[in-house]
């Protein structure tokens, strides 16, 4: 199977400018903060995927479809009233962290936060760097199994 086309592409935009853009100080604060988190978890420098999403590294995915494409290896992406957290695998694999992770919501790929004050920054780390190894590792995400 080809390569799978992308909606949102790694692209030249400056996450520095993205984040002076966010409507809300605390939002940028936290943002500047998840930056230097996932830097020093994946060891690379953030870029701007799409308009919106921050990523970190770049992994080359397989699916047991068929399907290729390239992804970020982390990523994160301050929305409106809240944080994406980009977790490999499906939120569901993550249990034993998110029990002691604090104030959060997930959908199936997501984790939701507010501020990063809502959150157990030691065991996000964790939650961040066990999501890395899992996409170094080629596990998936299970709705594209």
């Amino acid at each position: 199977m080809a390569k799978a086309e992308l909606k949102t592409k790694l692209n030249d935009a400056s996450v520095d400018d993205f984040i002076e853009k966010l409507p809300d100080e605390q939002q940028r604060t936290d943002t500047r903060k998840l930056v230097k988190i996932f830097e020093k978890v994946t060891g690379e420098e953030p870029r701007m995927w799409g308009s919106a999403i921050i990523g970190f590294g770049l992994t080359h995915l397989k699916y047991a479809s068929g399907r290729e494409l390239d992804s970020p290896l982390a990523a994160f992406s301050p929305r409106k009233g809240k944080v994406s957290l980009y977790i490999t695998g499906g939120v569901e694999r993550y249990e034993e962290n998110l029990a002691d992770l604090g104030n959060f919501q997930t959908g199936k790929g997501c984790l939701y936060i507010k501020r990063l004050s809502d959150v157990d920054e030691k065991v996000l780390v964790n939650l961040i760097k066990d999501s890395v190894r899992n996409s170094k590792s080629g596990v998936m995400y299970p709705r594209h199994e």
